[in-house]
């Protein structure tokens, strides 16, 4: 996986991603909406080839993925126009913890993890 650079169909491969874990729409057009996090790349944009495709004008055809690195989940922006902010910052690249906010556009995300297994998340 290259994290500066990555493609949309771009995926990592062979580890097994927790159960459990889910990103729910909390505001924008689709509020309500949740779905599993349930692979190790999950490409969020208005685009065809999105796994979770909105019909958000706010956002580009492949906005940003959710990704699992075998260590921990992550958001990746993916070259977007208005780009992807975590918690109110703009981030490139950034780990994920339980109850985090992702803002896409006009959408805003929260991610729900389950609870880490011998993983130290105090630091991130």
């Amino acid at each position: 996986m290259h994290p500066e650079e990555p493609s949309s169909r771009e995926r990592p491969a062979g580890r097994t991603v927790p159960s459990g874990a889910t990103v729910r729409i909390t505001a924008g057009f689709y509020e309500g909406l949740e779905i599993p996090i349930d692979r190790e790349w999950l490409v969020i944009g208005r685009g065809r080839t999105a796994e979770m495709t909105l019909a958000e004008p706010t956002i580009s055809r492949a906005h940003a993925a959710i990704g699992y690195d075998g260590h921990g989940f992550f958001v990746q922006d993916l070259r977007s126009t208005n780009g992807t902010l975590v918690n109110g910052e703009r981030r490139e690249r950034a780990s994920l913890r339980d109850e985090d906010e992702i803002q896409m556009g006009r959408l805003r995300l929260r991610v729900r993890l389950p609870a880490a297994r011998g993983e130290d998340r105090a630091q991130g």
